[in-house]
Parts: structure tokens; sequence; C-alpha cells
């Protein structure tokens, strides 16, 4: 042990220190686990979803009451349109596109039949489906279709036609095994697309064809149909926010409580591990205040000598190494028994989502681990900075005054 490291511990308030570690890993812990959850839990609620995100929900026109017929046009019209984008609360708008046309599916599963079914197509505008343009994009004259299918149509295949015809069962991340054809007939003609799996969707119960498919077919294969959208887009950034359901009850207009749910739940998720985080920020910078009064406290008291090591021949830098040594060793250690106790928190809650959501849980803690580094850095910087600062500043006042 070197002279500076027997006069640092001489003068060491264990209570003090003690104190610093017990607000910073409180503070570092809370932080990591509110980061850790977010990143968690928030792909659960969002369902991982291949279309439409979290602040997007799907309206349509209310459609009389239960048991009665209505006459009534379910079609937005242009001034429908522009009034749904003047509300303060749209920050975008789209319209829901369909076939015109009458089309069929043909799936076949690893080289097997599967269903034959007559299907309906839908397309958004490209900028609400976060598939890539390269996946997502049709060419005029191409026979490659790049679609989306429901979510449902797997539960129902696999639990439906696959267990009662002896079919291989199947999961999205083996997309490549299904094989769409869509066929078209148009004139007498029959017209067929092979459909590329570009994706899946829990949000919509139709199959969803890039904006320009739609476009040139509908004018091919059926000039004459009425394309007046009967559904609407909107991204907001709250889908919490009560004027969203004043106006559509105002307007007469029906939303899928479904998309609404989720995107409620993922906001308070957003807001709560908010308010959480900063709670775990404040907490770690007042720790951090506890920590360098502590530690300028330990210089204070040591000033004399600190002077006559300088005096000597010691360096700023070297005076100032231990201090700076124990504030390094001081976060490593809160940022270890934070991780510690965030491994326990961590394992606690997928232990009670597994049975729910048998995805959870995916990895390991990397966001955790990286908010925790990024903090540990932050602070050790800062708290070298400072003790130099402070060492430097008795070496220049010793110097001014043998001047």
């Amino acid at each position: 042990m070197t002279i500076l490291d027997k006069l640092l511990k001489s003068h060491i308030s264990l209570p003090q220190f003690v104190g610093w570690c017990a607000a910073n890993i409180i503070g570092m812990a809370v932080t990591l686990f509110s980061v850790q959850i977010y990143y968690d839990v928030a792909p659960l609620l969002q369902g991982e979803d291949s279309i439409l995100k979290n602040q997007v929900i799907v309206i349509s026109k209310h459609i009389g009451a239960a048991g009665t017929v209505s006459g009534q046009s379910n079609s937005f019209s242009a001034s429908d349109i522009d009034d749904l984008k003047s509300q303060p609360f749209a920050k975008r708008v789209g319209e829901f596109h369909s076939s015109g046309y009458r089309a069929t599916a043909s799936v076949s599963i690893g080289g097997k039949d599967a269903l034959t079914s007559d299907i309906f197509l839908d397309a958004v505008p490209d900028s609400f489906v976060s598939v890539s343009h390269d996946a997502w994009h049709y060419s005029v004259g191409s026979d490659e279709l790049p679609i989306i299918l429901p979510r449902s149509y797997i539960t129902l295949y696999n639990f439906g036609f696959a267990q009662s015809r002896g079919l291989p069962k199947i999961s999205e991340g083996v997309a490549g095994m299904i094989d769409v054809r869509i066929f078209i007939n148009y004139a007498g003609r029959t017209n067929m697309f092979r459909g590329k799996v570009a994706g899946f969707s829990g949000r919509i119960s139709s199959i969803l064809v890039p904006e320009s498919f739609m476009q040139w077919s509908n004018a091919r294969f059926a000039p004459d149909a009425d394309n007046t959208p009967t559904r609407m887009i909107i991204e907001t950034d709250n889908p919490a926010n009560p004027q969203i359901h004043t106006y559509l009850d105002r307007m007469g207009y029906d939303i899928s409580e479904g998309d609404m749910d989720t995107g409620k739940a993922v906001y308070f998720l957003r807001m709560i591990s908010g308010i959480v985080f900063i709670v775990g920020i404040l907490i770690c910078v007042l720790s951090f205040f506890i920590l360098m009064l502590s530690i300028y406290l330990l210089v204070e008291k040591n000033n004399y000598k600190i002077e006559n090591l300088l005096l000597i021949g010691y360096s700023p830098r070297a005076a100032s190494r231990p201090y700076v040594r124990l504030t390094i060793m001081m976060n490593a250690f809160v940022l270890l028994l934070s991780l510690v106790i965030l491994y326990f928190f961590r394992g606690y809650y997928l232990a009670q989502l597994t049975p729910v959501f048998p995805e959870a849980g995916g990895g390991f803690m990397w966001c955790g681990l990286i908010t925790g580094l990024i903090l540990f850095t932050l602070m050790t910087i800062i708290n070298s900075c400072a003790i130099r600062h402070k060492i430097l500043t008795i070496w220049s006042s010793r110097y001014e005054k043998k001047k």
C-alpha cells in the first residue's frame, strides 16, 4: 500500500460512503429496471405487428343498430377525410382501398395443398407499413406479389386444417414454407399471382397488398368499381386522448377496440416507464452529489498533507489517483449490485408473464446492461474530472501562497 493509499484510508468516513452506495444502488437499479421492463414488455403489447404501429387506429362508419338494415353509405367522402385531417389529434390520415374484383387464394404448405378460399384484398399507404421498401414493392407486369397475412390465418390453419388433415404445423418464422397463389378472374380469363409473404399482422382481417398493386389491379380488373374508402387509418401521438373518442362518437364512427386498447397500453407503459426512469435518474444525480460531497470532505481533511505531497514532487494527477480509483471501485460495485438486483427482479416478472406470453423474455438483459455501462462511464468521468479539478485547485492555491 502506497503512502497515498494510507493517507486516503486514514480519513475515510464509512457511514458517508455506505449512504452514498445505498442511494446510488437504489437509483441505478430503478433506472435499469424501468428501461429493461419497457424493452421486455412493449413488444408483447405491440404484438410485433408487421404493419400498424402502436399510435395507429382504424375507423369505419357505424352501420345502423344491431338487427337492422341501414341504407346509409359507409364510405368516407372527400369532406369527411378533410375533416379528419384537420383534427388536432391526427398526425397522419390514410385510406384503406379494397379490391373491386373477385379473387381466390390457394395456399400450400411445404408442397401440400392446404386450402382454397375466396378472399378480398386491401391496401393502405406504404408509409403506414413497416416492411422495407425492397420487400414491399410491386412492379407492373410481374407475377410476384408481396402480401401481409392476418396472424389469425396461422392460428386457423394450425388448429383447424393442420390438426384435422395431418398437415405440418407452421410458425411465423417459417413463412418461406407458405406458398400462396392468388387468382383474379376477369373477362373470362384468370390471372395468377404468386404471393410472397412479407409479414403477418394481428390487426387486419384481410390480405394486404402494396398500394401500387391495388391501384393498378383495380384500374385493370374493376375499372367501374367504387373505390371510395370505407375505412380510414389515423396516426396519433396518444391513442388514449379523450378527444378521439369524443370526435368519433359525435361523427358516428366505429373504432377497432383492439387497436385502441393496444395503443393505450403501450402509451401508458411508455409514460409509466418514463416516470420511473426519471425518478431513478434523479436518485442517481442526488447520490452523485452525496459522493462528491464525501470526496470533497475527504480531500479537505487531507488538504495540508496533499499540499506537502505536491511540494515534495507528486504531480496533481498522482495525488488525485487514489481518489479516482476509489470512485471507480465504488461505481463498479454499484453497477454490479444493480445488475444482480435487476437479474432477480427480471426473472420474477418474466415468470409471471411467461404463462400468458410464452415468447416473453427472449435473450439476455442487454438493454439494462448497456444502460448501466453508460451511466457508469458518465459518472466515473464526471467524478474523475471533479476530483482532479479539486486537487489542481489546492496545487494552484499553494503555488500562489509561495509567490
